[in-house]
C-alpha cells in the first residue's frame, strides 16, 4: 500500500504564505503533528520524501526508525515569482488563469499538468512493477510530500482529470492511502487526521 503524508505545519503555513520550493522549516506545532503520525503508520517499511526540509523533518519525526530516500517526483509545485507571497497578494487574474487552465504555469514556475506528469510517471512505474510495495497489503511505502503532488496522486488513483484538485482539501500532517486491486489503483482513504481529531488539534 502507498501511504501519502502531507508534511506538518510549516512556518510559511502559519504565516499564510503560498509556499512551493521555498525551503521553510516546521513550527513546533508541525513537529508535534509529525510525531503524532506514528500511530497511523503501522506496516511502513520504506519511506520516500521530497527534498524540502519540511517534508524530510516530518518523515524523520514520524518514522524515526526508517531512513527516507529523497524522491523529487513528489516535491511541491514550483510557484515561480509568487513563492513565499501571501495568497491574498497574488493578483486575482493570476488565480483565475491558474484555475481555468491545467497547463498554466503559475508565476512562471510549474503548471499542475507538470506536477501530474512527474507524479503519475512515478506511480505508473510502481503500479507496473508487480513486486512494488504498492501491491503489498501488509508492507507499505510512505511518501512524505505536499498538497499538489498528493492531490495529483489522488486524481491518478481515481482515473479522473487533474482539475479535481480544486475540489479537494488537504490538511497538514494528513494521511491518504492508495492501493491496487484487480490490476487497477484505488483510493482507500483521503485526508485522514483522525488521531489529531481526538486531540481536537485539526487545523481550521
Amino acid at each position: 500500500m502507498l501511504i501519502l503524508i502531507r508534511h506538518g505545519q510549516s512556518t510559511a503555513n502559519a504565516d499564510g504564505l503560498l509556499v512551493g520550493r521555498l525551503d521553510v522549516s516546521l513550527t513546533d506545532k508541525g513537529r508535534d503533528q509529525a510525531v503524532a503520525l506514528a500511530g497511523m503508520l503501522d506496516g511502513v517499511v520504506a519511506v520516500r520524501s521530497s527534498s524540502l526540509q519540511r517534508a524530510r523533518d516530518t518523515a524523520s519525526l514520524a518514522m524515526p526508525g526508517i531512513v527516507s530516500d529523497v524522491d523529487d517526483a513528489f516535491i511541491e509545485q514550483d510557484f515561480g515569482m509568487y513563492d513565499g507571497v501571501r495568497d491574498k497578494d497574488v493578483p486575482a487574474e493570476v488565480w483565475r488563469a491558474f484555475r481555468e487552465s491545467h497547463d498554466e504555469p503559475f508565476g512562471g514556475g510549474e503548471s499542475l499538468a507538470d506536477v501530474d506528469a512527474r507524479v503519475h510517471a512515478r506511480l505508473d512505474q510502481w503500479h507496473e512493477d508487480s513486486s512494488s510495495l504498492l501491491h503489498d497489503p501488509h508492507r507499505h511505502v510512505a511518501v512524505v510530500s505536499h498538497v499538489s503532488p498528493i492531490k495529483s496522486a489522488v486524481a491518478w488513483a481515481l482515473g479522473v482529470g487533474g482539475h479535481v484538485a480544486w475540489r479537494l482539501r488537504l490538511d497538514n500532517a494528513s494521511v491518504t492511502t492508495i492501493s491496487s486491486r484487480s490490476g487497477s489503483p484505488y483510493l482507500l482513504s483521503y485526508n485522514d487526521v483522525s488521531i489529531r481529531r481526538r486531540d481536537q488539534s485539526v487545523d481550521r
